[in-house]
């Protein structure tokens, strides 16, 4: 199943954990060179399963950018996001950001149009030893429309999944 899945187009970039309880290093590498891109044998800990799994997100993002990877300044309707300076304008009027706030708008600018998870979010900004709900980032997302005024439509809920940057029609 996961060499035919790694060999399909469509699905080739799904990231995939083989969960077993043959820990024999043949099954191992084997497993590996099938395609799987983590291997765990029973029996294992949640929280070195949680870290594997967020590991793999990390890996796996595909194209996303972290917050601050542009070392500059970050622009989308009407907003503007200075990451060296941290400092954040909407249609230059200085915003009263919190680092939490000004983390999630780097990241969702600096990824605009791309779907970012809650997870992803809250590995990125609130790190990888992080282990609180998702729905610290709700709060947050809530706090940081608040703030952007009508800007703040700007930030999508995708329901189950995450959030979008959308600065417009087209993205």
């Amino acid at each position: 199943m996961c060499t035919r899945l790694k060999r399909d187009a469509a699905t080739s970039t799904i990231p995939i954990i083989m969960i077993t309880a043959k820990s024999e290093e043949v099954d191992k590498v084997l497993g590996l060179e099938l395609g799987a891109d983590d291997y765990i044998t029973k029996p294992f800990g949640v929280r070195e399963m949680l870290a594997r799994v967020r590991a793999l997100i990390r890996r796996s993002a595909g194209g996303l950018k972290h917050t601050g990877e542009e070392g500059g300044r970050l622009s989308a309707a009407g907003i503007t996001v200075d990451v060296r300076s941290y400092k954040a304008y909407r249609t230059d009027r200085p915003l009263q950001l919190t680092l939490k706030e000004f983390e999630l708008l780097s990241a969702l600018i600096a990824n605009r149009g791309k779907v970012l998870t809650r997870d992803f979010l809250l590995d990125t900004i609130w790190g990888y030893e992080y282990f609180g709900e998702t729905r610290t980032v709700d709060v947050h997302i809530r706090h940081l429309r608040k703030k952007l005024g009508d800007g703040g439509t700007l930030i999508e809920t995708v329901r189950g999944v995450g959030y979008r940057f959308s600065a417009g029609k087209g993205e």
